[in-house]
């Protein structure tokens, strides 16, 4: 599948979960893809979150490897939150 395509599908998976996360007051958003490893940064309550990994791998992976073909694993993204937000 081309990157490009791939990319825009894991997109609109995270778009799907983002609605829960902002109700805790938390959100989510792509960061990068790279060798069909995601990376997402969170923001707001998620920084700091206890239940995050259960977020993060029963929630945003399993819908991202659910969607989308050829995905191995959803990874946080531990560089500055804020860099490149949405």
């Amino acid at each position: 599948m081309e990157e490009n395509k791939k990319i825009e599908e894991v997109k609109t998976a995270i778009a799907k979960i983002r609605p829960y996360i902002q109700r805790d007051g938390g959100d989510v958003s792509f960061s990068r893809l790279e060798d069909d490893i995601v990376y997402v940064k969170v923001h707001g309550a998620c920084l700091g979150c206890s239940v995050l990994d259960v977020t993060l791998k029963e929630g945003i992976e399993a819908i991202i490897l659910d969607e989308v073909e050829g995905i191995k694993e959803v990874r946080l993204d531990e560089n500055d939150p804020y860099e490149g937000i949405f």
